[in-house]
């Protein structure tokens, strides 16, 4: 049959025909524009009217952002430089501002002979975080990322470093604990590695302090919370929420899927409770409420009790997503963990949980992002954030009263790179794990 077909063909070609260019409309700009933003009658509706909404924007903005004026003292001469170069009434931007008053903005109200601090401590944040984003770094790098927050607190903060000692103490008092009573009961491990540091620190903590400081007194000069302001503030609080509400959202996804009544009781009503709350109501509690379900006496400092609300309203949505990732997961991966016959949290470590954090990614970064935003609120409870505190405190001066764009579209910019930094790190992360399998 196939010899009979062989025989019909008149003509076969026996030599490759020379490559040409694909057409026009087929290849490079044309072919992107036509597939991506006029593929059919309703993109090209949209993407008309979004070239005339680009071109008012601009149009209507391009001679404010042009007529800018970056070295300048007051809004006035601001004011009077733009007229005499761009003639009477002319506007522009009066970026001078950001220019003059850039470290109020940055650190807020902090000491200026000791801004070297918090520099310290944010260079310092980069490199404890990039062994937890970069899994290429050396693992050795983690003991870093473990003690960085008591080094930042001690830093920030400053005063006796023996404090931030009782704070190390403490975890080690319960790791001790955890390991020693865990053969026993490891119910009873985990209640006494949470009770007894936590006893250490409200009762103990004071006491040792006043002792070891007569004996061997180590000290630097102390700064109050209510000198903190800016994006200091903010990515304090944010850092610290981020990092606390992960681990803590995690424990309470699986609390609300346990099956043991009481855990998943507590989770469900915790997680229910905060969800059901606005934030600047917890914010309030922190401001005014917190201290009272304190013992006498006990100053606990106002950012410190803000993280701590920020923290449990984040870690509430966080472990709403978890649990979403752990319900998405087949029943056959908790079956397969049972016949491997591995007990309770070695399941949850090495197959439930690895699984269903990548399901979560996009879920987590964007409660982070959202959290990250909300460290604005804190202007309701007197600190001072970016956006708000710290224009109105710059305004408050009489050379640069009436500045009012200027400040709010910087703000936006900083807080867009840090969102956007984060969005793009959770996508490279979802493409390192292939989450969809691809």
């Amino acid at each position: 049959m196939s010899d009979t077909h062989a025989q019909s063909v008149a003509y076969v070609r026996d030599t490759m025909l020379p490559q040409q260019q694909p057409p026009t409309n087929q290849s490079g700009a044309v072919k992107w524009l036509r597939e991506n933003m006029f593929s059919g009658w309703a993109n090209t509706v949209l993407t008309l009217l979004g070239i005339i909404v680009v071109y008012l924007f601009v149009s209507h903005f391009y001679a404010w952002f042009l007529h800018g004026v970056w070295n300048a003292e007051s809004l006035s001469e601001c004011r009077q430089i733009i007229t005499e170069k761009w003639g009477e009434g002319a506007t522009g931007a009066c970026w001078a501002v950001i220019h003059h008053r850039w470290n109020q903005i940055i650190f807020g109200f902090y000491p200026p002979e000791l801004y070297w601090r918090p520099v310290v401590v944010f260079l310092g944040l980069f490199v404890a975080i990039a062994p937890v984003l970069f899994s290429q770094l050396p693992r050795k790098m983690l003991a870093f990322s473990a003690l960085y927050p008591l080094a930042a607190i001690w830093l920030l903060w400053g005063g006796s470093i023996w404090p931030v000692v009782m704070i190390a103490a403490g975890f080690f008092i319960g790791y001790v604990l955890l390991k020693a009573l865990a053969p026993v009961n490891r119910a009873l491990a985990v209640i006494a590695a949470i009770l007894v540091p936590v006893l250490f620190w409200v009762y103990a903590v004071d006491p040792l302090d006043a002792g070891l400081s007569a004996i061997l007194p180590v000290a630097i000069a102390s700064v109050g919370s209510n000198q903190f302001g800016g994006f200091l503030l903010a990515i304090v609080i944010g850092a610290g929420g981020i990092g606390l509400s992960l681990p803590l959202g995690i424990m309470l996804a699986l609390g609300r899927q346990s099956n043991m009544f009481l855990i998943k009781t507590l989770s469900i009503v915790f997680i229910e409770f905060i969800r059901g709350v606005p934030l600047i109501t917890l914010l309030f509690v922190a401001s005014t409420l917190l201290n009272y379900f304190l013992p006498p006496g006990t100053n606990f400092d106002i950012i410190l009790r803000v993280m701590i609300l920020v923290t449990l309203f984040s870690a509430a949505y966080i472990a709403e997503v978890i649990r979403g990732g752990l319900a998405a997961l087949p029943r056959g991966q908790y079956e397969a963990a049972d016949a491997l016959g591995l007990d309770y949290w070695k399941a949850q470590r090495l197959i439930i949980l690895p699984q269903a954090l990548k399901i979560s990614i996009p879920g987590i970064v964007s409660t982070f992002i959202g959290m990250f935003k909300d460290t604005t609120l804190v202007t309701f409870v007197g600190l001072y954030d970016p956006l708000k505190s710290i224009p109105d405190a710059i305004r408050n001066n009489f050379e640069w009263k009436g500045v009012y764009w200027e400040p709010f579209l910087f703000v936006g910019v900083i807080f867009f790179l840090f969102n956007f930094g984060m969005s793009r790190y959770s996508m490279y992360l979802e493409r390192k794990l292939k989450r969809d399998h691809r």
